[in-house]
This record gives structure tokens, C-alpha cells and sequence, in this order.
């Protein structure tokens, strides 16, 4: 069966932080239906390499493709830092991670000259943040 408007979200992070996506998402689209996947067993995804990761990733997206979802939301800094390209080519369905819309809104605080990002290792060793913070504003000071 194909995904279609009444299939679920899926939703997953490498823990339980990405139950704030969730609660979010409830609030945004009250009707929809979410299926969420916590990857407890195997966090931090932070200090695992990138090829793990991207496994990972991938075992957590073919679990949330198998209830049929028509969104897949990574909830995950660290696998939106490292796996996210990949992902999208392996989903049937639209992939949306977490550092493009976290840097969007960043860069809604008028004025802003420092931005601080909080992650893991891997996250803050990808240089996701930078990459799309500086590719929006050379001029951003980051931490």
C-alpha cells in the first residue's frame, strides 16, 4: 500500500529529545497521526562514526516506512548532520531534518552577529551548522 494524506508522520531521534518535535508537531497539525521511534538502545549517536550513523539512520527510516508514513522527520541533530542526504534517497517519502530549520530561525532575530550551537560531538565535528549558518550569513560569529 502506498502512502497517502491519512498515512502517519514518522518521527525519530536517537533518544527521546525528539518527543519535543512531537509535541510541536501535535500543536502545528493537531490531526495528524505520528509514529515515533526513540532509538534508546543505541544513543548517542554522537560519538559513533558516520557510516554507523547513516545505518543507523537508515534502520530507523525502513522501520518507520514499513507503517506506511508519507513524512519522514529526523529528530535528530547528528543524523541530520550526517545522514540526511542519504535518507532522501532512500525514502520514497519527503525527508525533512533538523539544522535547516533551526538555522532558519537563528537568522529571524534581527540583528544577530553570534550564534551558539549545542550538540554532540559528531553533530558539532560535521560542521553542519556552520556550513549552512555561514552559507546564509559570512558575517555570523558561531560557537
Amino acid at each position: 500500500m502506498t502512502p497517502d494524506s491519512s498515512s502517519p508522520l514518522g518521527v525519530f531521534d536517537s533518544g527521546v529529545g525528539g518527543l519535543t518535535v512531537v509535541r510541536a508537531l501535535r500543536e502545528l497539525l493537531p490531526n495528524e497521526s505520528i509514529v515515533y521511534l526513540g532509538d534508546t538502545a543505541r544513543t548517542p549517536y554522537g560519538s559513533k562514526g558516520k557510516e554507523t550513523i547513516q545505518r543507523y539512520s537508515l534502520e530507523c527510516a525502513q522501520f518507520l516506512q514499513s507503517q506506511e508514513i508519507k513524512l519522514l522527520v529526523v529528530a535528530c541533530n547528528t543524523s541530520s548532520s550526517f545522514a540526511l542526504d542519504v535518507l532522501a534517497s532512500h525514502c520514497p517519502c519527503p525527508v525533512i531534518g533538523t539544522i535547516e530549520p533551526a538555522v532558519r530561525q537563528a537568522l529571524t532575530v534581527e540583528g544577530v552577529k553570534r550564534v551558539g550551537v549545542i550538540g554532540t560531538k559528531g553533530t558539532i565535528k560535521s560542521g553542519a551548522y556552520d556550513e549552512k549558518l555561514r552559507g546564509s550569513r559570512a558575517d555570523l560569529e558561531i560557537f
